[in-house]
């Protein structure tokens, strides 16, 4: 917890402390995803969180398209942000552990992969969702302490972001 914000909360800063209490617990997500295979799921995630009706709220840090093609500008861009999260939620689908094309230069069997390495090593939380039970969990995520939503739908999804 910020050192700040432990000292308002005990000096009893009181409705103040607990609104600043709550803007500082935002959860900054950082979405690893398959943009071949599962990009929709990462947009609808977009649209749940934009919608009035939905508990479901985040900071997203998720970087947009890269337009590069090498690993080096790619791991840059994606290392900034999840530097800047505190969690990183996984969307496992039916092609989470497959092999990339340049899994050698990654350094991992492909980008979520090496994202999740990634996130662990920078201490985040981690949630992973799966889009369908029968989904295999990537092995970097496996005994991570991830808080998990087995299917994708919006209660499992809100409870393991809550628990994150």
């Amino acid at each position: 917890m910020n050192p700040w914000l432990k000292l308002l909360i005990a000096l009893g800063a009181g409705g103040l402390g607990a609104l600043v209490l709550s803007t500082f617990t935002k959860k900054r997500i950082f979405i690893s995803f398959d943009y071949d295979h599962d990009r929709n799921y990462r947009y609808l995630l977009d649209a749940l969180k934009e919608n009035s009706k939905s508990e479901i709220d985040y900071e997203d840090v998720t970087p947009g398209e890269i337009q590069s093609t090498d690993v080096a500008a790619i791991k840059a861009g994606l290392l900034s942000r999840i530097k800047r999260s505190s969690h990183a939620l996984v969307i496992v689908g039916s092609h989470a552990n497959a092999y990339h094309s340049k899994a050698q230069e990654i350094g991992q069997r492909n980008w979520q992969w090496w994202e999740i390495v990634k996130s662990k090593e920078e201490g985040q939380g981690l949630i992973g969702v799966k889009i369908d039970p029968k989904n295999d969990s990537p092995e970097p995520l496996m005994n991570a302490n991830a808080k998990w939503a087995m299917s994708f739908n919006v209660e499992a999804i809100l409870k393991a972001i809550k628990e994150a």
